[in-house]
């Protein structure tokens, strides 16, 4: 498969799990030590990231059906990143007593959907 599509959308896919990777290690984070400048930067950068990634998971995508099920696979992984980080914001802002067990759901479903497109990775 030779689609520009597909690296560029992986791309995104894999950044976006960088930083929500990253967002639940923080905020679990209880170290007296800071945090490692990689990790903080990566977390930062998770609206910008989220953005980038479900503006191209909103296309229609077209061509050959293996492309297509390759683009459609991981437009769908963003698709459920993006609800669950949206469960975990929601979460920790009406109980922040909740962090940790958002950041724990959270990264399960991280876990998942690596689980899920490593295949397409």
């Amino acid at each position: 498969m030779k689609d520009h599509r597909i690296p560029q959308l992986r791309r995104k896919l894999e950044e976006l799990m960088e930083s929500l990777d990253a967002t639940a290690r923080l905020s679990r984070w209880d170290s007296q030590d800071a945090a490692p400048e990689p990790l903080r930067e990566s977390a930062s950068k998770l609206g910008e990231r989220l953005g980038a990634a479900n503006q191209l998971a909103a296309g229609n995508f077209a061509g050959p059906a293996q492309v297509v099920a390759s683009l459609t696979s991981m437009s769908g992984a963003i698709k459920r990143l993006d609800t669950a980080y949206l469960q975990y914001r929601t979460r920790v802002d009406a109980m922040p007593s909740e962090r940790d067990a958002a950041s724990i759901a959270l990264d399960e479903e991280l876990g998942g959907v690596k689980a899920e497109v490593e295949g397409l990775m």
